[in-house]
Order: structure tokens, then sequence, then C-alpha cells
């Protein structure tokens, strides 16, 4: 059976500027601001919430299919899916828009300017569950605010279990919006940061907002995660990385290993674990899609990190 990838695809530009903003931002002028920064330095990765928990997904054995929407530039992002074997079925193209995209400028102190266009993520909402087959879980991921509505209402009309990761695209919703979401889902996840800003927005503890859903999942970067589920705070730890050299698409090889977890039954701790494992592969590597470890190399890292194996 699929899992259902709903969110993003989307480029990553991302360029280096070669000194520090703020030997050419001038506080007292700062109402006039008119920079420009030469950066000789960058790359284009392919990258998108839905697109990074696919390829993470696909690299444990799962089966994901993507929903989401491209524009006329595509094609490269396109071929790519074709080439790793990642269905595209409901890969809808927009004609005359751009696929989503982001253009992130660091400086040497790790500053970022970052411009994000949404494109083609705007029109999320014409894709419909309803039209993917076989599936048996699902995830609602960072896109366009209309498309995460609609999907969200789309996998519960249907009685398919899925996880509610709103990312970024939290501060697009009010409170009773949110607790809408919590409601319709079976699964939700964030970061420290949307978490706290979730209990803000509804009003609502953690603890609450853990009772609408199977499991409530918060993530700590390097101090771990935690898991509410069976009216309990389950704590997972961070496993250590080779190196620490990207954190961009980490939330998302979390996600991966949650989804797989969830879809072969593990417990949460054995759930936990793997995604925490997927977090710790990614983070060695630059861009959201580069690292390539087998299965059986997941494994192991699993088996090292934690005496045993996953499966």
């Amino acid at each position: 059976m699929n899992t259902l990838i709903c969110g993003s695809l989307a480029f990553d530009n991302i360029m280096v500027f070669p000194d520090r903003f703020k030997n050419h931002i001038l506080p007292e002028q700062i109402h006039i601001l008119n920079v420009a920064f030469l950066v000789p330095e960058m790359r284009r990765e392919f990258g998108g919430c839905a697109g990074n928990i696919a390829y993470n997904l696909m690299l444990l054995g799962g089966r994901p299919l993507i929903m989401a929407t491209v524009g006329d530039d595509a094609p490269a992002y396109c071929e790519r899916l074709d080439r790793l074997g990642l269905r595209r079925d409901h890969v809808r193209h927009i004609p005359g828009s751009f696929t989503a995209q982001a253009f992130i400028t660091t400086d040497l102190d790790d500053n970022q300017i970052t411009a994000f266009h949404p494109g083609s993520m705007s029109f999320s909402h014409l894709n419909k569950v309803e039209h993917a087959s076989q599936v048996r879980l699902g995830i609602v991921a960072p896109d366009g605010r209309e498309g995460m509505m609609q999907h969200a209402q789309d996998f519960a009309a249907a009685g398919i279990p899925f996880v509610f990761d709103p990312g970024q695209g939290l501060p697009m919703f009010t409170g009773d919006e949110l607790l809408d979401f919590m409601r319709l889902a079976d699964y939700a996840c964030f970061n420290d940061y949307e978490a706290r800003l979730l209990s803000e927005r509804t009003g609502y503890s953690l603890e609450k907002l853990a009772g609408e859903v199977t499991a409530l999942i918060v993530t700590r970067g390097g101090a771990g995660s935690e898991i509410y589920a069976d009216g309990k705070r389950q704590e997972i730890p961070c496993v250590g990385a080779e190196q620490l050299v990207d954190p961009t698409g980490c939330g998302d090889a979390y996600r991966a290993g949650l989804l797989y977890g969830i879809a072969n039954d593990m417990d949460w701790e054995t759930t936990g674990r793997l995604a925490a494992v997927m977090g710790a592969i990614k983070i060695a590597h630059r861009g959201g899609q580069n690292h390539q470890p087998s299965r059986e190399e997941i494994g192991e890292r699993y088996r090292n990190a934690f005496g045993s194996l996953p499966w």
C-alpha cells in the first residue's frame, strides 16, 4: 500500500556571500535599504517537503506517492523523480507558473536572507486525495494554504490516517483552523518553535493538544525529540552524525522515518529512533536529497546507535 505525500516540490537556490552582511548595511539608512551582494558560489538543489520526504521514505523501502504541483520549469525535477523510480501520477503541472523555489543567500556568519516564491504551490488544492489509489497512510506537509486544508479534509473523509505537519506554513492558520487540523489528523509533528506557536495560537498546552491525536511528535534538534502517545511522553535521543554539514531537509528525513514506522506498525520508541537516525544521516550531506545510504546501511546505523535492528 502507498503512503501519500501531500506537499511541495521546490528548487532551493543557495548562494554564499563571501563577506558579512553587516559590513554592507548602514543601520542609519535602513529605511532606504538598497543593497546588492556578489555571490560567486551558487548551487541549485532539488527540495520541497514532499520531494524530500518521499526521497527518504524510498531509501527506507517504503512506497511514497507524491501529490504536488509544479510549474513550467519542472522537467529536470520530473526527470529526477523518474530516474529514482518515484511515481509522479499526482504531480500536476500548472501552465504559466514557476515551480516553488527559495533563494537563500548566506554570509560568513551564517546569517541568511531568503526569498520564497510559492508559484505553482498556490494551486495545490486542485489535487484531490480521492484521486490516489491504494493509500494506507498520508501526510499533509507544507504546501499552499487551501491545498493543506483541502487535503486534510480529504484524508479524514476517506478514513485514511494522516500526519499533520504544517512546518513553516503554520503561521498561515488561525488558532481555530489549527485545532480543526488536529481534530482531523491522526498524528501531528512539529519542531519546538512550531509547537510553542501552536500552543499560543490555540491556547492549549501540548498535553491537551496531544489528546486530539494518536501521537504528537515534537523535534528539538540536537536535544532529540519527544513523542506524546498513549497518555505519556517518551523521550527520543538525538543520534550522533558523522559530521554536521547542512540541516536543510533534516526534518523531512525525520518525518520519513515516522511514516515508515507508522506504516509498518512499529512501536513508538522504534519509530522515533528510526526517525532520529534518518535525520542524522541527512545532516552529514548538503541539500535535502543527496545522501544515498542503502536500507542495510540505515539498519546498521540504527544498530550502532541503539544496539538492535529496526527490522
